[in-house]
């Protein structure tokens, strides 16, 4: 395992975030109290509770996971596309290097950013409304294999992207949409039969489910199946960035 090669890949993505403070850990923080005013205040006046937790508590857990999801995905999007852009991904790829280690490099980079920004986001939140967190270790579980799973997401979305324009589509139109309608904001107990149906197959769900389970211990489906889910969407990540390397998916080309 060439360590060096991947702290030397770790920090040059470290030090891009210092370099962009203000646009990589102030503006998610910054749109995540916006949320907290619009949804916590206003809405959660007019709902008190929600399966017994105080609204404004209970929007966290899909706020963060919000935050998490996109900022996972952008992190480790860009920078693997960057290098594709520039030229400099050969370099990387002549370098006595192996795929796992790239990944490693890469990838850890943009899992750190992720964790670095769900904490402060869970800071701020505390500012807000009062929070309990009833599972810490199942909290801290969901927290890393989350930041972990869609930071190999957003790196095959870097190696898949042609332009800069492809590396948002996925996040804006796929991503954050899923995140509204997983029950981020809301339990699916709260909507209909058909639709409480229908939510079922959003794989996010299965995320925010989880991760709420840990705060207040409410959940729409078992914690069991919430990890099945995220691990099975894991080795997908995994196996996809494998093949990718194998084949030179718009890497040599």
């Amino acid at each position: 395992m060439n360590w060096h090669a991947i702290r030397v890949i770790y920090k040059f993505e470290m030090l891009r975030t210092w370099n962009t403070l203000l646009q990589s850990i102030a503006s998610p923080v910054i749109s995540t109290s916006l949320y907290f005013v619009v949804f916590g205040a206003a809405i959660g006046s007019r709902i008190e509770t929600v399966e017994g937790v105080p609204y404004g508590s209970f929007i966290v857990p899909g706020l963060l996971m919000l935050s998490l999801l996109t900022q996972s995905i952008s992190n480790a999007s860009f920078g693997i596309y960057f290098p594709k852009f520039t030229g400099t991904i050969y370099e990387i790829l002549s370098a006595p290097l192996s795929f796992f280690e790239i990944v490693l490099g890469f990838v850890g980079a943009a899992a750190t950013k992720s964790l670095i920004i769900g904490a402060i986001i869970l800071a701020t939140a505390g500012l807000f409304v009062e929070l309990e967190i009833a599972h810490p270790f199942w909290m801290l579980t969901f927290l890393l294999l989350t930041c972990i799973t869609f930071s190999l997401f957003g790196f095959i979305i870097g190696i898949w992207a042609d332009n800069f324009e492809k590396l948002q589509l996925i996040p804006l139109l796929v991503i954050t949409p899923l995140v509204f309608l997983g029950g981020s904001f809301y339990s699916i107990s709260m909507l209909p039969p058909f639709w409480q149906k229908i939510t079922l197959f959003n794989p996010v769900l299965y995320l925010i489910s989880g991760f709420r389970w840990s705060f207040f211990e409410v959940a729409d489906v078992s914690i069991t199946l919430s990890i099945s889910m995220i691990l099975l969407f894991l080795a997908i990540c995994l196996w996809i960035v494998w093949w990718m390397f194998k084949t030179g998916y718009k890497i040599r080309q």
